[in-house]
């Protein structure tokens, strides 16, 4: 239940990881020579962009390996010395490519005929896309000794405080109570325990879990704190309207894409709501779901896997849609790509990291058998196949948008969750349905609460620091929002700002509607999928290899999909609604 890394690197002791070390710094070094004495005149301008691609895939490449090895080592320990001053380490060495880059960008950004320069090289032209957004960046960049000096001071600013924040979370341990035991357990596993059939089990971890935030609350408000005024002091710098244009273009999407989906989910919330408040009814409450039921299984989802049934399942029926995704998982599995035990000192929830360099991926979880830790791997693993899809592209053009990066996670868990109502008897079928009804519940008005928050957050972050109090009464009012009438208003999460580690990334700010997009575009495609049967597959693998160097609404286009018009976003959320439908009529019965 543990990953092997030792195809990136047995230890950072070992020669490999040492001498790519070696390698990453004089490279550096080379890289800075040659913008110093080749970007100061537009002669021979073919060549000396075709040098920088080169470059810029060499560094990216061992500073993939290294930042990865050193990223997978602590998230699983986070109190490996090594992992963390390596990670500190590349971090100061990587701050020396700023200088380079910040050259080519002027250097570009004059550059009047790129389209014709490109078109005289295959090296360019494979590159194309990379290089327009190059260019489009170049209007926001500051001078070069402005870009170096927020590069060097990011290490003791934002990144210092993530780091802060990551050692927090994933030292804390949660006093409970459980069966009459006194016991201190890591916060993922205590949050494990809202799947947990026994509803004394839920509300005493969901109790437990508040009280134990009071611990390191200041320090996190701190944190947050820090990495949104630090967000909001260079993106006015740099010219952005706000840190959400910033990742709008980050993100290859325009603003009408984004409104209008939030068009199409505020008018479908009151749908959530009702399904909410029958699940309350179901479980005895009459205000509304409290928070610490909001993952309460219904019915007989109480079906639970081994780490190997689990991934059987998932093989099993990823061979359904093809066998190149069955393999891909196979391999996956067989290869020991995943870490799924929870233990002390490993971060909470689930990630998957496509490791380009070596065409792997590795994906961490944490693992206890439930319904939905196995639909967790299934969506992991689907990212890992996106990866998978563009292994043999350039690694300039392996990097794909947020909005795009949970198309196939979330296809992935359709494929599973079909397949087991599928199988499932009417007892389970009920809880498997409530199951993907409850998540879908979190993609869609969880995320949207979590947007709330963080874009009031900025706000108010322009005028001062946020205290502990101002913050959970954010979190309590985005919340009631999103969830309405159909949680209790007495009993939400104020700390749910400690619990998701994206807000203490200065790089992943509004790190949420991503996830909303990602869920509509997969439904949208999984419905496609069931219309046109074999041909989809070739098309769909196609789709994901073009995602690292297109926008995503020329991605969607390729499927003949208008994503700025909110009728494709509600075509998907009647799809959830059908859904909600189906489990209000049977638990009615």
């Amino acid at each position: 239940m543990r990953w092997s890394l030792n195809e990136l690197y047995t230890s950072f002791d070992s020669k490999e990881y040492i001498e790519d070390i070696r390698k990453y710094e004089e490279l550096i070094k080379e890289f800075n020579e040659w913008a110093d004495s080749r970007l100061n005149s537009y002669e021979d301008t073919t060549a000396k962009i075709e040098e920088y691609i080169n470059y810029s895939k060499s560094l990216a490449t061992l500073s993939t390996k290294l930042g990865t090895y050193a990223a997978l080592v602590s998230s699983v320990d986070a109190n490996n010395e090594d992992a963390l001053k390596y990670l500190s380490k590349l971090s100061m060495i990587g701050s020396e490519r700023t200088k380079p880059s910040v050259k080519f960008e002027s250097f570009i950004k004059d550059v009047q005929n790129l389209d014709e320069i490109i078109s005289q090289s295959e090296l360019l032209k494979e590159h194309k896309f990379y290089l327009e957004e190059i260019k489009t960046y170049s209007k926001y960049m500051l001078s070069e000794k402005e870009e170096v000096l927020i590069s060097k001071l990011r290490n003791t600013g934002s990144t210092a405080w993530t780091n802060l924040q990551n050692k927090l979370t994933s030292n804390l341990l949660v006093d409970i109570k459980l069966n009459g035991e006194d016991k201190k357990l890591p916060l993922p596993t205590v949050r494990n325990l809202a799947y947990s059939p026994e509803p004394e089990i839920r509300k005493t971890a969901y109790e437990a879990e508040i009280e134990s935030y009071k611990k390191i609350e200041e320090a996190s408000a701190a944190a947050l704190n820090g990495i949104k005024g630090e967000v909001l002091t260079i993106t006015e710098l740099r010219g952005y309207s706000s840190p959400l244009e910033e990742v709008l273009i980050q993100s290859r999407m325009n603003k009408e894409t984004l409104d209008s989906m939030f068009t199409a989910i505020k008018e479908y919330l009151p749908v959530f709501h009702k399904y909410y408040r029958r699940k309350a009814e179901i479980l005895g409450h009459k205000n509304g779901l409290p928070f610490y039921d909001l993952f309460a299984p219904i019915g007989k989802v109480g079906r639970t896997f081994t780490y190997e049934e689990a991934t059987k399942f998932v093989i099993d029926n990823f061979r359904s849609f093809s066998d190149k995704l069955a393999n891909f998982a196979k391999n996956a599995y067989e290869k020991n790509w995943l870490d799924v035990e929870p233990r002390e000192g490993k971060r909470g929830g689930a990630f998957c990291s496509n490791i380009h360099p070596i065409g792997e991926s590795r994906v961490m979880a944490n693992f206890n058998g439930s319904f939905s830790n196995m639909t967790t791997l299934a969506h992991e693993l689907g990212h890992g196949y996106h990866g998978h899809n563009l292994k043999n592209a350039s690694i300039l053009n392996s990097r794909y948008p947020m909005p795009i990066a949970e198309t196939a996670s979330i296809f992935c868990e359709t494929i599973v969750i079909n397949a087991a109502l599928k199988e499932a008897s009417d007892d389970e079928a009920i809880g498997i349905l409530e199951a993907s009804i409850s998540d879908a519940g979190q993609v869609i008005v969880d995320i949207y609460s979590r947007f709330l928050f963080e874009s009031e957050v900025f706000e108010r972050r322009k005028d001062h620091p946020l205290s502990v109090n101002e913050l959970k009464e954010l979190m309590l009012k985005a919340q009631k929002t999103a969830y309405g009438n159909g949680l209790d208003h007495d009993i939400l999460h104020p700390y749910m700002w400690i619990n998701k580690s994206h807000y203490y990334s200065a790089g992943r700010n509004f790190y949420n509607f991503p996830y909303a997009f990602g869920l509509l575009f997969a439904k949208g495609l999984y419905a496609k999928y069931l219309k046109s049967g074999e041909e989809f597959v070739r098309e769909y693998d196609e789709l994901l290899e073009a995602t690292g160097k297109n926008n995503i609404i020329d991605v969607a286009a390729r499927m003949n999909i208008d994503i700025q018009n909110p009728d494709f976003f509600k075509s998907s959320l009647k799809l959830i609604e059908d859904d909600i439908e189906k489990f209000l009529q049977i638990t009615s019965k």
